[in-house]
């Protein structure tokens, strides 16, 4: 099982012809994603190929192969020669706002956004328009999402762990990849890293609650990080829906007060968004909250092992 993602899904890669946009529609391929278009209206009727080794954790039967991926004008065009309802974006941050828009526009179900520096007025913007159209978002400045062994949409390794039972949340894409190496002997239903900008589409509380729901979530793993107070609300929401074991961590008991530390959200404000108080939220809910990530991975695997 899975959240948000699986096997089945149809991607497009919005700016798939510049160079991180190939580099990563290659590692995508490479996962076992299903690319089926990229976009480019200078580019529309050309097609791209890419020589393919296959990524994943463990032994991996697939062989390497040549997947000519072809390039449309527009999103709609896209979903309508190919079928598919995902969208991940690869774009410079001024044409993010238009690329985000197109995707919702052309009725995809999910938009992944990995690109950085989006100014905060065009992340409102884009993603007030996509609740309105009922769109799901994850990013902007993110990862984005993986399924391991079924689907990866964004730049998360795919090697680092295999399928299995602990779902994973985190504001921090380098977090993301720690904790799933951390957590390898177990493996991941899906990791979701949500971005830590003040803006974003899918939050800690959206993947809790579709982690609770899926029947091959075990464990609930929560990373987050200083500035605002996503986690506060999110430990509420985990006190009054959530029966499944919640482990958290959070980055930034060191961070001075004041100053912006990474992310464009990560910033304390006299005693908000400090990482004690989010800890001390947490834990008054039940949540077991660890020192480093690998003290929270031991801990996940304490409970794991006890049920």
């Amino acid at each position: 099982m899975a959240i948000f993602l699986d096997k089945n899904d149809k991607v497009i890669v919005q700016g798939m012809t510049g160079a991180e946009g190939q580099k990563h529609t290659r590692r995508m391929l490479g996962a076992g994603t299903q690319i089926v278009g990229g976009t480019n209206p200078r580019k529309a009727g050309q097609s791209i190929e890419f020589e393919v080794e296959p990524i994943g954790y463990g032994k991996d039967n697939r062989e390497a192969r040549t997947v000519a991926v072809p390039v449309f004008g527009t999103v709609e065009e896209a979903k309508d020669a190919t079928g598919a309802e995902v969208s991940v974006i690869f774009v410079p941050p001024a044409f993010a706002k238009e690329a985000v828009i197109n995707a919702v526009d052309a009725g995809m179900r999910l938009v992944v956004i990995i690109t950085e520096g989006i100014p905060v007025k065009d992340a409102s913007e884009f993603l007030s328009y996509a609740q309105k159209k009922g769109v799901q978002l994850i990013g902007p400045n993110c990862p984005g999402i993986i399924t391991p062994g079924q689907s990866n949409v964004g730049i998360t390794p795919p090697d680092i762990t295999g399928p299995g039972k602990i779902g994973l949340v985190s504001k921090s894409g380098t977090l993301t990849y720690q904790m799933m190496y951390e957590l390898a002997d177990i493996g991941i239903s899906t990791a979701i890293g949500i971005g830590g900008d003040p803006i974003i589409g899918t939050t800690h509380i959206d993947a809790i609650k579709a982690f609770e729901e899926d029947p091959e979530t075990e464990l609930i793993v929560m990373i987050g990080e200083i500035g605002g107070d996503a986690e506060e609300r999110a430990a509420t929401y985990i006190k009054e829906n959530v029966s499944k074991p919640v482990v958290a961590y959070v980055a930034g008991f060191t961070a001075p007060e004041g100053k912006t530390m990474g992310h464009a959200g990560a910033i304390v404000s006299g005693s908000a968004g400090t990482a004690e108080a989010k800890k001390e939220a947490l834990e008054a809910v039940g949540v077991k909250v660890g020192k480093t990530p690998t003290e929270t991975a031991n801990l996940a695997r304490e409970i794991l092992a006890n049920r």
